[in-house]
């Protein structure tokens, strides 16, 4: 049995500063590895008492390393504890700790992008724009920072620490069987279900175009409800995410071509609010 080098402090610690700096410094060649020096920089005189050790700790940890942070935080739990068990005398290469990460990285970044910011986000959005849209009340800001700290920070330590308990039977669990494929096409479908009612219900665009004759009216929007409701604001959402994602438009030019439809069309009369 491996010898324990570290306390629940370190740990706490170590969890701490990826949860805060796992994206404060990143750059095309290295990323989030930066993040990765920092936490085991904490941890490296707990480990090893040799500074050629302690370099050599911080060296493993310097190439290219990119995840979703919060569900991707099981990782450097399951890091932790294979530098530990290094550490302690067990025989564990270099590369194998490597390939951990390299393997890891690509399936938490899958699932981790689906959950948190195709289907948490988007839900706690929803609630809060629907506690703030009338009134421009304070409680739907609040309500998000708190329902997604009160959920995000029990999850990452709880994902960290199994990580860094369970070590190598984590990665083999979370790289078998298909599960992974499972659980991001789930995340996803729940995702773009959660963002076609977020659009249809806060997209505010009509077309405002209708046809008189004599006392006859008829208006082009319930017509268009009564064969497709919310299509306008679906083709809307549909084109910011064409303009964001395929075209890598800059969102602030987004805003401006919004406004400028936006503007256009309440003074021509095609669109109403």
């Amino acid at each position: 049995m491996s010898e324990k080098k570290l306390s629940r402090k370190d740990l706490r610690k170590v969890y701490r500063n990826w949860v805060m700096y796992s994206l404060s410094c990143q750059n095309m060649e290295r990323m989030e590895a930066p993040a990765f020096v920092r936490i085991m920089g904490i941890i490296a005189d707990k480990l090893y008492d040799n500074k050629e050790d302690q370099k050599q700790l911080m060296s493993r940890h310097t190439q290219f390393f990119n995840t979703e942070p919060l569900i991707g935080s099981i990782i450097p739990g399951i890091v932790l504890g294979m530098e530990e068990q290094k550490a302690s005398g067990q025989d564990i290469p270099d590369e194998l700790i490597g390939g951990i990460k390299t393997a890891l990285m690509g399936p938490l970044a899958g699932i981790g992008d689906s959950l948190m910011a195709g289907t948490l986000v988007p839900i706690l959005l929803s609630i809060a724009l629907g506690l703030s849209k009338d009134t421009g009340s304070i409680a739907g800001p609040i309500f998000y920072v708190a329902a997604y700290l009160g959920i995000m920070l029990p999850l990452t330590w709880f994902l960290f620490h199994k990580g860094y308990t369970t070590g190598l039977k984590s990665a083999e669990v979370i790289l078998s069987g298909g599960k992974k494929d499972m659980i991001t096409r789930a995340f996803n479908i729940t995702g773009l279900m959660v963002l076609g009612g977020i659009s249809a219900q806060y997209v505010a665009a009509k077309i405002g175009l209708s046809y008189k004759s004599g006392d006859m009216a008829l208006e082009l929007q319930p017509m268009l409800d009564g064969i497709f409701p919310s299509l306008l604001p679906l083709l809307l959402t549909i084109m910011s995410w064409r303009l964001l994602d395929k075209r890598k438009i800059n969102i602030g030019w987004v805003f401006v071509i919004f406004i400028v439809i936006a503007i256009i069309g309440s003074l021509t009369g095609f669109l109403i609010p």
